[in-house]
């Protein structure tokens, strides 16, 4: 869509805290804003500073390497399900301390599920703030927390689902209260927060009092509950075209190895990790035998490849990267673990999925795509074997009803310009444009 360009040019700084599929999304939008003619900083996690500063946008870093945190025993254990807690105290407050380092001299602050202290960082500094999420947060009777594969129109379920939110919500507050507080009060010098958090303020300061949400997926995947305020703007996913510089960069085996026969299948997993990448492999190479198929695997943060006998090198390439915008069109299906990112740019690719969830919201994303008919029935990642993943890899392969859905979708998703959209929303929002 055209850009009407803003009145005014702001200094702008996005809060982000994760893994890769946690930070991109943002720089997208980041890449938009700065377009517009904005001065954008993306703080990020330490470790994606080289990845944040390749789109020429300012970097200012926080506390915490996402990536030695995955890979860790801890992060290994909290992929496979297990509740232990990966952020100490004392990186979470030192993420914060860092983050209001990071926002000083800034006109507007946007922030994300896993930077919500942007809220109190903006009351401090008396400055506008944005929501971002790519998944659907804003309380809702359609659908319950994390439950956005399950609308309902039963009328008892959508009252326990329109509470489910402040329940997550005041569950989390209880958890993190002394920590924020001790943040408001020794940090930014404001009063500390009531039991019942910012959502129940008696006085809430004009700034952080209605704060507006621009949410990055699509409304032809996740339909835009009818309940949800005017300033949740759904605006499509925000993704960074990478396709055009990475043809003169992709290595030669590649290329060849895509112009193989038939078209091979994708696996990747993002950054997900695991004590034993070899067993993930192992099942990956069986199936393509079983299905006679060819893969590549992106090995990712996870390692996943790396033990790929020489034997079977005509039928498996492992890279560790490779932009998903380059790649999946020319792919027949991609395995992946339902991160959003990964999901988003698979739906754009019009290609099915295997979803193969560890933890969070991947089985939420990955039964949204069974319900769209884009998928079969997701396999979680302790219940895959050679056996069940052969299944769907021949479920995906023998059903044209669901490349033809796949293919739909991916049209009309392309066709969606989010980042423009959520660059309007927030221009439109400020009052920036007419």
């Amino acid at each position: 869509m055209s850009q009407s360009p803003p009145k005014r040019k702001l200094k702008i700084t996005i809060l982000t805290f994760g893994s890769r599929g946690d930070v991109q999304p943002y720089c997208a939008l980041a890449i938009g804003l700065k377009r517009a003619g904005h001065e954008v900083t993306m703080a990020a996690n330490e470790n994606f500073e080289s990845f944040v500063r390749q789109f020429d946008l300012e970097f200012a870093p926080t506390a915490g390497n996402s990536q030695e945190l995955l890979q860790s025993k801890k992060g290994m254990r909290l992929i496979a399900g297990e509740k232990v807690p990966m952020v100490s105290d004392k990186l979470l407050l030192q993420q914060m301390q860092s983050s209001w380092k990071a926002c000083q001299g800034t006109e507007v602050i946007i922030y994300t599920p896993l930077t919500n202290w942007g809220y109190h960082i903006a009351e401090k500094l008396g400055v506008p703030c944005f929501f971002a999420s790519v998944l659907p947060l804003t309380p809702t009777s359609t659908f319950g927390f994390l439950k956005f594969a399950r609308p309902t129109k039963n009328p008892l379920k959508k009252v326990i689902n329109y509470a489910s939110y402040f329940i997550a919500e005041f569950l989390y507050w209880q958890k993190h209260r002394k920590l924020i507080n001790s943040f408001r009060t020794e940090t930014l010098k404001l009063l500390p927060l009531q039991f019942l958090g910012s959502r129940f303020r008696r006085r809430t300061p004009a700034n952080v009092s209605r704060i507006p949400v621009l949410y990055g997926f699509s409304s032809h995947v996740i339909p835009r509950p009818r309940d949800w305020p005017a300033w949740a703007y759904v605006t499509g996913f925000w993704f960074i075209d990478r396709a055009e510089e990475y043809e003169d960069q992709a290595p030669d085996e590649l290329f060849d190895f895509l112009g193989f026969k038939q078209a091979p299948l994708c696996f990747g997993f993002g950054s997900m990790t695991m004590p034993n990448p070899e067993y993930l492999t192992y099942y990956i190479v069986e199936a393509l035998k079983k299905t006679h198929q060819g893969g590549i695997i992106l090995s990712g943060w996870g390692n996943v490849g790396k033990i790929v006998n020489p034997k079977d090198s005509l039928r498996v390439f492992v890279i560790p990267d490779v932009p998903h915008d380059w790649l999946l069109p020319q792919v027949k299906a991609m395995g992946h673990h339902g991160g959003a990112g990964t999901t988003a740019a698979v739906l754009r690719a019009g290609i099915p999925s295997i979803v193969i969830p560890f933890f969070a919201d991947q089985p939420v994303w990955g039964e949204m795509l069974m319900r769209l008919g884009v998928s079969p029935k997701p396999i979680p990642y302790k219940e895959l074997t050679e056996k069940t993943l052969a299944a769907a890899i021949e479920a995906v392969l023998g059903d044209e009803g669901m490349l033809q859905k796949a293919q739909e979708l991916g049209e009309k998703i392309r066709a969606e310009d989010g980042v423009a959209n959520a660059v309007e929303a927030f221009h439109r929002h400020l009052g920036l444009i007419g």
